[in-house]
């Protein structure tokens, strides 16, 4: 496969489950800030992320209940709510379907 497309693929994808992996992350009990999920991708996928949309998947969630903002200093800091807690438990509970789906739109 071409180097681009698969480049392309990987991003997009990264892109899609964005709020998966924040979730995921702050499963670990940790807070963090939007700053910090930039450099966690950055680090972690090898992808720049702009501030503009990270942020804009945190406000999502932030409305949607699965995490909790708060002001501490300058920044904005984040923590899974129950709801997101429970979010990720189903999405535990239910991986081998995901993968099974997963896999349906591969073959």
């Amino acid at each position: 496969m071409n180097t681009r497309i698969s480049g392309e693929m990987y991003e997009r994808i990264l892109r899609s489950f964005m709020d998966l992996i924040i979730l995921k992350e702050l499963g670990k009990n940790v807070k963090i800030s939007g700053y910090d999920i930039i450099l966690l991708f950055h680090r972690k996928f090898h992808l720049l992320l702009s501030p503009g949309s990270v942020y804009s998947v945190l406000y999502a969630m932030e409305r949607n209940g699965l995490v909790e903002g708060s002001v501490t200093g300058d920044k904005r800091i984040y923590k899974l709510s129950e709801k997101g807690e429970q979010l990720i438990r189903s999405i535990l509970r239910n991986r081998g379907n995901i993968q099974l789906f997963m896999e349906s739109l591969l073959c």
